[in-house]
């Protein structure tokens, strides 16, 4: 018996997704997996158990995911002939592969043991929408930020304030940091305001720590292997992340932000996430937006909330870069731009 109609369904629109995003490998490697696994075999017979969304649950990133980690350690030899630097290969050859992977009990249960966890990504890139819009926080605030990222996996964009960037016609970070971001820019130049970070801290609810070599070859297993510039620049921004180890709490994200986020004179507090909110429970999703508006913000104790999601209702749909301001008085709410999920063009629109 083959994958139910649902989960075949979800491995072809994911495949969908990854031709869009520029990654056909990925994409081949979701349509091989209706094709090669069934119920005799442990990672199919889970496949076709899943009890959740399989959207929801990203349940093919963890497939690709956990075929990516076994090439990279050389572990799958029927699928590493297959992977970069070869040509993307058919389909048909990849579902060859893993019919011969899934066969072998122990590489069977070493691949169906991926499905168990979450994708944890650190898209580096998506710092590069992130900084300009902190950068409108500095212009309108004239103060130093101190940040709260929701989501933040292994904290890699916890660094972002270390990074090199060109945005537009803008230059602005550390040259010769080894993380260097230049989105494709269109629309108006971000405002020229300098970001002082005071502090910054995360949470996840299963963080990863980078000092670990097992977490940081999890990292690279979820970087597309055909985008080389994604797998340098993941690798360059966990050294930079080793250098200087972000703090991370392991809580739910709603916990955290009340303990933690307050308004302080001097300094705004600064929460973000990027393509994170949406795997919040909507409970989770509905303290954190009651917490930050009830907080006593004031023009000397502002408190922002930037936010780069999946939320835009045009027919772009692509994700947006929001941010809300408190000063004191009413909220102010502004669509700073729409961007690629993974940060690779930004539409300014602020």
């Amino acid at each position: 018996m083959g994958l139910l109609p649902a989960i075949a369904d979800a491995f072809a629109r994911q495949a969908g997704f990854c031709r869009r995003l520029g990654s056909p490998l990925t994409a081949a490697v979701c349509d091989a997996a209706v094709l090669a696994c069934d119920t005799t075999s442990l990672t199919g017979r889970t496949l076709a158990d899943w009890p959740g969304d399989p959207m929801a649950d990203a349940l093919m990133m963890r497939f690709t995911g956990g075929c990516n980690a076994m090439v990279r350690a050389d572990r799958a030899p029927m699928l590493a002939p297959l992977y970069p630097p070869a040509a993307t290969p058919s389909v048909a050859d990849l579902a060859a592969a893993l019919r011969l992977l899934l066969a072998d009990p122990a590489l069977d249960a070493a691949l169906a043991g991926w499905l168990d966890g979450p994708p944890q990504t650190n898209e580096v890139a998506r710092a590069g929408v992130l900084m300009p819009g902190l950068m409108v926080i500095a212009a309108a605030t004239s103060l130093p930020l101190r940040l709260f990222e929701l989501g933040c996996s292994a904290g890699l964009n916890l660094a972002l304030a270390s990074f090199g960037y060109r945005l537009g016609s803008v230059t602005i970070g550390d040259p010769r940091s080894p993380v260097q971001l230049a989105p494709a820019w269109t629309g108006p130049p971000p405002p020229v305001a300098g970001v002082s970070v005071l502090a910054r801290r995360g949470t996840d609810i299963s963080p990863l720590d980078v000092a670990d070599p097992a977490v940081r070859e999890r990292l690279m297993a979820y970087v597309w292997p055909d985008q080389p510039e994604r797998v340098a620049r993941a690798a360059a921004a966990t050294a930079v992340a080793l250098a200087d180890p972000p703090p991370i709490d392991r809580a739910d994200a709603a916990d955290w932000t009340e303990a933690h986020v307050r308004p302080e004179p001097g300094s705004v507090a600064v929460v973000y996430h990027s393509i994170a909110f949406q795997y919040f429970p909507p409970a989770t999703q509905a303290r954190i937006a009651a917490h930050l508006a009830g907080l006593a913000a004031t023009a000397a104790a502002p408190v922002a909330w930037l936010r780069y999601e999946m939320d835009d209702a045009s027919a772009a749909r692509l994700p947006t870069l929001r941010l809300t301001l408190w000063r004191g008085g009413d909220p102010e709410e502004r669509l700073l731009a729409r961007a690629h999920p993974h940060g690779t063009f930004l539409e300014w629109l602020a």
